[in-house]
């Protein structure tokens, strides 16, 4: 029994290595392992934008799980040279927005069109080892991360693209639909939102908000596949 998990888990270190484009290849072919490998290629970006949307980690979860599942079942509309991360972001965005719009009666956001005004949120990093550092960094987080939430929409999701995610504009605004200078405008009001000192203190804090790797990243992927595995009705 303990044989095959740790074959599976060499195949991912090779899979690790492969584009984009070929591990979709191989999905569209039933490869779970490639199914593996995409979901926590992408993991850490999708929380993080359905978060933004959501301001709840289970929620985010249940927003990204749908997207994977949405995705991985759609293959075939994905366009050969387009890039998968944005694909894929977009399916999660639109997946949030709807799940917001089932919370709440009325509609504060608007899903992803070719007009580009849709309004999106993003988060997570990783985890910090020493002990009284990483009391300090959750303190910090947790600042962070409720004047984040407490963003306009608009902003919070090109600010948690761009300082979180580490996102060039040019790539933002392809996910978003946006023109490169709302991103650079929405970037900005944003920073000068959060000043008030806190920004300067935190500066290269922003890639440690909201984990989402470890056993949590595995869980999600074990989710997508057995999904997967179910018969589409």
């Amino acid at each position: 029994m303990r044989a095959a998990p740790s074959s599976v888990r060499i195949v991912h270190r090779d899979l690790d290595q492969f584009a984009d484009g070929e591990l979709v290849g191989l999905a569209r072919g039933g490869d779970e392992a490639a199914v593996r490998s995409l979901v926590r290629r992408h993991n850490q970006l999708l929380f993080r934008v359905a978060r933004s949307i959501l301001g709840s980690d289970a929620d985010a979860e249940d927003a990204v799980q749908a997207a994977y599942i949405a995705a991985f079942r759609n293959l075939d509309s994905f366009r050969a040279g387009a890039r998968f991360s944005t694909w894929l972001t977009r399916i999660a965005i639109n997946e949030a927005l709807s799940q917001r719009r089932r919370q709440r009666s009325t509609v504060g956001l608007e899903q992803v069109d070719i007009e580009g005004r849709s309004q999106v949120i993003p988060f997570p990093g990783p985890d910090a080892p020493d002990p009284e550092v990483e009391m300090s960094r959750k303190e910090v987080r947790t600042l962070l991360e409720q004047l984040i939430d407490d963003l306009p929409p608009p902003f919070r999701t090109v600010f948690v693209l761009r300082e979180v995610e580490g996102l060039g504009v040019e790539e933002i605004a392809e996910q978003l639909d946006l023109q490169p200078e709302t991103v650079r405008t929405r970037v900005f009001r944003a920073r000068r939102l959060l000043r008030s000192g806190v920004e300067r203190q935190l500066e290269g804090s922003f890639g440690g908000l909201f984990p989402f790797a470890g056993t949590r990243c595995e869980a999600m992927a074990d989710r997508v596949v057995a999904r997967l595995r179910t018969p589409q009705r």
